[in-house]
Order: C-alpha cells, then structure tokens, then sequence
C-alpha cells in the first residue's frame, strides 16, 4: 500500500498526460509555452477569480503575493504555527515578521477569534493555511482585516477544488495562493504554484514580479524573481484537470468511509459544516503515537505526520515567538495521517481503519472519539470581528494600506 498513490493515477491518466507532454515537446516553447496560457484560464474559469499567475511552486507563490501587496521589513504578517513551514518563511524571506495565532482543536485551521488580537499597527497581512485541504473561517477572517484596510492571502496549498460557504478555495480572500507539488490533490510531475485575484493591478504586478519585475522585455519596472511555472508542468496539470473533480469525489468517498468506521472510535479532526474538505491527508489523533506508528508499519501500513513540530518551536523560528500556542503544541503531538487518494479503495480504507484500531488497542492509545458529523460552522463573520473592535481603535489609522508595489 502506498500513502499516496500516483502511479495509478498516471496509469489512469496515461494517454491524456503522454500526450499533453509530447505536444510541448514537438512545439518546443518550455518557458511561458500556450500551455501556461491555457491552465491560467482553466484555473481562473473554475474558481471564479478573475486572474490566474501560474508560478514555479507554492512557496513562490506566497512570496510573490507579498511582494505584490509591498510588504517589506518592518511588516507583520499573522498567520498559523501548525502548519507546513513555508508559510512562515515565505513572510521572512520578504523580510516582515510572522506573528502568530493559535488553531482551532477541531479542525487545526488557525482560529478565527484570536487573529483580532494579533494585529497591531505593523500588520499588513493575514495568511491562513487552508490545511488538511479544508478552508479556514475565510469569512470572518476577512471580517476581521477588511476595517484595517488589512489583505488576506490564503495558503491553499492543500486545498484547490475545496469549497467554503458555496464558493471555491482560491477565491475566497484578496489573494489565494496554490500548489502543484506532486503529492497535492491536482499535481504536477515536479514543482508549481499559482496565485489568484480578482484586482488587476495586483495581477499585474504579481506577472511582472514572477518574470525578474518585467513589463516587457528588459524593461524592470519592479524587483522580482525567476518564479515561472514550466511549460511541461502546466501540461501535465492540464491533463490531470480532465480527471479532477471525480478525483475529488473518490477522496471524500474515501474520507466518509474512514469517518464512518473511525469517527466513534478515534478522535479524527473535523470537516465543518459549511466548507468541503479534498482531504490532502485523512488525519486522526492517537496518544502514543510512535508505537502505533510502528505497528502500522509492521502490517504495511504507512503513514505519516503532518506535522510533529510547531512552526515557533523549530530552532531556526524559535525567537520569533517566545509565547506558547496550546493547541498547536498538542496537535503536533498528536496528528497522524492516513493512506488518502482517489485510488484507495474500500478494502484499503477498512484495512487501515482495521489495523489502526487494533494498533490503538494495544498501545492503549484510543480517547474519546471526536466526531465530524455535524460540526457546526465556526463562529460567524460578525462575532469574530466585533472581538476586534477595542484593537480597531488604536491599530486602524495607523495601519497601511495594501495597493500593489510600486518602483520608486
């Protein structure tokens, strides 16, 4: 058993991607080929946004949304502490400084209600991670930054094809960020990214700045990066959208059936109510997580942790956040992923459920089960930004506002 499957999604896929791959070898154009044309408005044309920027992987995507919005040393940025780390990166490597919100217990997703408290006049941006593949409270989230002229990027990394409240993970916020990395649920064969918009003139600067700042032909009219998608990855995604949103359904499929014979047994992190979930990972809660890990093993059975050190506890972040965030702590304890993929099948998922069970059982390691059936949605847009109120007063003259980068 593989934790993710990809060789039977090529196999699965084989004529569609061979053939999308030859096509670019015969024409030959490998950087900014029609192939990058057309994924940008096939992306575009399903999330709803009006602007699609393929780029050369999620981290540049991140990146490069904030060199757009002009955020620059001296900046805050709030965002998760339990997450992959390239969200934190991304906001130092621009040279602002990642401030941090603890997560909500039920699901992992930064906690809506205690971003308000985070922001202070330096506060340019909210980055939350849509993790798991499930969207965080994206609309209180924005509730809470929209009074402070604040933008909101969202890492979808995890999350393209998800929904929230009707409409499409990507949309969802000033900036939706992507990835392509080949273990996503629509990858690539390497690395690649893409940003959405629907503000022109952040679409603008965010085409300029992934090709070295040029609006034309060494013409810079900004700093940027060698950030562009390749032609054969877009190719690849390309023939990959055909098979997506059965893909999609074969992962919640999936995610239903280990919910079903998990969820009353072993706590398993929730899915709202009012948000889909393309279950990137399938992820549960045990004790003594190693000697279970190793049981699994031991019956073939691979998994793995996502993740097992909070961002402000890894060495190279520690000083940035002195303070502890509980239930990040104790999630990254916790968390253990499951085979996920469209291709596990039923006999998969009960033999994993099986195995973990009785691993559990031996280890001693089952607690109350935490349901996802019927999980109420997070608390409304408008009761998490009145929390906001009393920091409004002090932060939102000062705050500045999030027009695009410019050159001086």
């Amino acid at each position: 058993m593989d934790f993710i499957d990809l060789k039977s999604q090529y196999l699965a896929s084989r004529e569609l991607i061979n053939g999308r791959i030859q096509a670019v070898l015969d024409h030959g154009q490998y950087i900014l080929g029609p192939e990058v044309a057309e994924l940008e408005a096939r992306l575009a044309a399903r999330t709803g946004a009006r602007h699609c920027v393929t780029v050369s992987s999620g981290t540049e995507a991140l990146i490069i949304a904030m060199m757009a919005l002009g955020i620059t040393a001296g900046d805050e940025v709030i965002t998760t502490p339990f997450s992959f780390i390239a969200a934190a990166e991304a906001v130092l490597l621009v040279g602002a400084t990642p401030v941090f919100a603890d997560v909500e217990a039920a699901t992992g997703n930064i906690d809506a209600r205690l971003v308000a408290e985070r922001i202070t006049p330096r506060t340019r941006a909210i980055l939350p991670v849509s993790l798991y593949g499930q969207p965080a409270d994206m609309d209180a989230i924005n509730a809470i930054a929209e009074p402070y002229g604040i933008a909101v990027i969202e890492d979808a990394a995890q999350s393209f094809g998800a929904t929230y409240r009707g409409r499409q993970s990507c949309h969802l916020s000033t900036i939706g960020c992507t990835s392509f990395f080949p273990s996503k649920p629509l990858g690539c064969y390497g690395d690649g990214g893409a940003l959405f918009t629907d503000d022109d003139a952040l679409a603008q600067a965010m085409r300029e700045i992934r090709v070295h700042g040029q609006s034309h032909r060494y013409v810079h009219t900004r700093v940027g990066v060698g950030g562009r998608m390749d032609t054969l990855q877009c190719a690849v995604v390309l023939a990959k959208l055909e098979r997506f949103e059965w893909e999609v359904e074969q992962r919640q499929r999936a995610a239903a059936e280990y919910d079903a014979l998990l969820r009353h047994q072993i706590p398993v992190l929730a899915v709202r109510n009012d948000r889909s979930s393309v279950h990137a990972q399938y992820t549960v809660l045990v004790d003594d997580r190693e000697q279970v890990r190793r049981r699994l093993a031991a019956a073939g059975i691979p998994t793995a942790v996502h993740y097992p050190v909070p961002i402000h506890r890894q060495a190279a972040y520690a000083h940035l956040a002195p303070d502890a965030y509980p239930v990040a702590e104790g999630l990254a304890r916790r968390v253990l992923s499951l085979p996920m993929g469209p291709f596990l099948d039923s006999a998969g998922v009960a033999r994993v459920a099986r195995a973990l069970l009785e691993a559990c059982r031996q280890t001693r390691s089952a607690t109350p089960a935490v349901t996802t059936e019927g999980v109420a949605a997070a608390p409304s847009a408008a009761a998490s930004a009145s929390a906001s109120a009393s920091a409004a007063a002090s932060a939102a003259a000062s705050t500045p506002s999030t027009t695009p980068a410019t050159t001086s």
